[in-house]
């Protein structure tokens, strides 16, 4: 029984990791441009986060970290003379 729960949970752990990897890609400015397909990027890393938030898988808890980051506003460097 305890070998099957494990198994379950690096397959979890797998199909996480391929989400995470997809949600990260939509994530880039260039992908993601419209106040929807923000609202919905926004949707999917809270979603994601959800999910890893069991997990204890090292790749599945950088991808959490990556796509919590890439929420954040991207600041520019603004120079005045």
């Amino acid at each position: 029984m305890m070998e099957q729960i494990a198994r379950i949970d690096k397959a979890l752990d797998e199909l996480l990791v391929g989400l995470g990897g997809v949600v990260l890609r939509l994530s880039d400015p260039d992908v993601t441009r419209t106040c929807e397909e923000r609202t919905a990027l926004i949707r999917s890393v809270n979603q994601f986060a959800a999910c890893a938030a069991r997990s204890r898988d090292p790749r599945v808890q950088k991808l959490n970290e990556e796509l919590s980051a890439s929420l954040k506003p991207r600041l520019r460097l603004v120079a005045r003379r």
